[in-house]
């Protein structure tokens, strides 16, 4: 009895220590179990990533599968990309203290497009997310209450006369990449520069004010009272360059002055305007391939990734994968989209067989007016004539490499990426810093940069023209800034959406004219030989404090008619493109 009556006592003395006994126990069980359950979790999510199973039935062996570990790892080759967040007002001008912007010259580079080869894309969307874009938004709502529709459908397009009548505004499908056509992301990024631009240049050029009207226009339309020279248009006669300008022009002007806008031709990539046929420029061209060429031949580990990717994704290559920009084209696809890297299986017979057509692919994929990209660089154009070519899927006179066989299977590895798009980087770069790529981009550009000019003293000259806007290709800026003296850190790769401007400017003090070149945001004026150092003149560009370099006009004319072929030994186009013998230049 007295036993019980003790351990009754010690029992009530602790009963405190025991709850937290107890308690302490409940505790580590639950944050035990919930481990167990996170972890359980996450292996689930895991394995269905974009990187497991896919819906289109492949799979990829990369280890980290969140999106944001993908952008991180591939960061560096997405730049060319061009993602939105890359789009941005930097050192852009429109309003400097005592000066008078008089006008500016843009040049661009078209969106996002879709692959120049035929390339296995289920799966992967190059559209915008799901609405989520209000200048996308809005633009097509624009489209669909002023154009003019066919058979009932959503495709809106160009009813003025001229070259580009009945182009579509919009690209066909939302979510698809078709050949060598414009994405929806391409028109996001158009949408974005322009309205970028429109906050730079629309108030000082005055394109926001209505144009003043002669007496009896009264009942003038508003399309005839706005088809005027006061904003120019230029384009290669390409969807996407077309589809480009438009969607650019329209996040920059109100949109009467856009319902007003006349589109010109240009007949060549190079906007030479008649001065475009040029052996020596094909004779450089050719001697910058076979350098490159050289550097593949050296670098078996670039050349089995060229041939695992490509063999993975392009779908048609009769006579071999030997270019590797092509290969680089269409793996640009799955990086710029985020796609899972694809995987390529066992094919039923090794026997080639001739391709058929699908029954529902889009019209678009069998036009071949857009292919004049195949391979991103300065080896596109034809020795003779103003066209560049449209594929150059055939053989080029690239050198016979090994290939791939077909009855493999396995999947593009990260590491495989790596080693490709590398290889194009650093070739890109040695290209660009090459004697001969300067020398080719100034014989190629001569028309444009004359045609430059002419706008340049037309505006200084009082004429109404503000806004002069080129709507061309990679190549297009390759020529120009190579010309220029513009270093590009990546060398030669030019992003999508890429945009040179040239702004014109007058002293309020003393009325004289300069100009200043700005690429993408960067003000590059100081990296042109007759601007840098003392010739230019340092001014105030903000209340901040900020610097801008602006260049005397007289400069770039004295340029054009005096120095421009020297580096050439010739003192005019005709002179300098029919040397056959090129200056000597070291090797890569």
């Amino acid at each position: 009895m007295l036993l019980l009556k003790e351990l009754m006592r010690l029992a009530t003395q602790h009963r405190t220590f025991y709850c937290y006994v107890l308690l302490s126990i409940w505790i580590f069980l639950l944050i035990a179990g919930m481990y167990r359950y996170m972890g359980n979790v996450e292996t689930s999510s895991g394995a269905g990533a974009g990187f497991g199973p896919s819906s289109s039935g492949t799979i990829s062996s990369l280890g980290d599968t969140s999106s944001s570990s993908y952008a991180q790892r591939f960061a560096k080759y997405r730049v060319r990309c061009a993602p939105l967040g890359q789009l941005q007002r930097l050192d852009d001008g429109g309003i400097l203290e005592g000066w008078k912007l008089q006008g500016v010259l843009l040049v661009i580079r078209h969106g996002d497009r879709g692959p120049m080869s035929h390339v296995r894309t289920t799966g992967i969307n190059c559209g915008v997310g799901g609405g989520t874009d209000n200048l996308v938004n809005r633009y097509r709502s624009f489209l669909h209450n002023s154009s003019s529709s066919a058979s009932g459908s959503n495709h809106m397009y160009w009813n003025k006369v001229g070259p580009f009548h009945g182009f579509p505004l919009l690209p066909a499908t939302e979510r698809g990449c078709p050949l060598g056509q414009l994405t929806y992301k391409g028109i996001s990024q158009l949408l974005h520069v322009g309205d970028i631009m429109h906050q730079v240049y629309a108030h000082p050029l005055s394109l926001l004010l209505k144009p003043t009207l002669n007496r009896g226009a009264m009942e003038t339309t508003p399309h005839t009272l706005l088809n005027s020279d006061e904003v120019v248009v230029y384009t290669t006669r390409y969807r996407r360059t077309f589809q480009s300008a438009l969607a650019m022009l329209f996040t920059l002007l109100p949109a009467d002055k856009w319902l007003g806008l006349n589109v010109r031709e240009s007949h060549s990539m190079a906007f030479c305007f008649g001065e475009c046929t040029c052996a020596q420029s094909a004779l450089l061209r050719k001697r910058l391939q076979a350098m490159g060429d050289t550097q593949l031949l050296k670098r078996l580990d670039v050349m089995e990734a060229m041939q695992w990717i490509g063999g993975t994704l392009l779908q048609h290559t009769p006579n071999g994968i030997t270019n590797p920009f092509e290969v680089v084209d269409a793996m640009l696809t799955v990086l710029c989209h985020e796609a899972p890297l694809p995987c390529r299986h066992k094919k039923r017979s090794p026997t080639a067989r001739p391709a058929r057509k699908n029954p529902n692919q889009e019209l678009v994929d069998v036009i071949n007016i857009d292919q004049d990209e195949a391979a991103p660089n300065l080896q596109q154009e034809v020795n003779n004539g103003n066209m560049e070519p449209e594929s150059n899927e055939g053989d080029n006179g690239n050198p016979s490499l090994p290939q791939e066989e077909d009855h493999q299977e396995g999947c593009v590895e990260a590491t495989h990426v790596d080693t490709l798009m590398s290889f194009a980087d650093e070739l890109s770069k040695r290209s660009a810093d090459h004697a001969y790529y300067k020398l080719s981009g100034l014989l190629r550009s001569y028309g444009m940069i004359r045609h430059i000019v002419s706008y340049m003293l037309k505006m200084i000259s009082g004429d109404r023209t503000k806004f002069v806007l080129y709507s061309g290709h990679d190549c297009t800026m390759q020529y120009l800034t190579a010309a220029l003296g513009i270093a590009i850190s990546e060398g030669q790769t030019i992003a999508y959406a890429s945009r040179l401007a040239f702004e014109v400017y007058r002293s309020e003090a003393h009325t004289d004219y300069y100009f200043r070149v700005v690429y993408n945001g960067r003000d590059v004026t100081q990296q042109i030989d007759f601007c840098e150092g003392g010739k230019s003149l340092r001014v105030t560009r903000d209340s901040r404090g900020n610097k801008a370099d602006l260049c005397p006009i007289e400069n770039i004319i004295r340029f054009l008619h005096e120095d421009y072929f020297a580096p050439l030994n010739a003192t005019n186009f005709k002179e300098a493109c029919g040397t056959t013998n090129p200056p000597k230049a070291n090797e890569f």
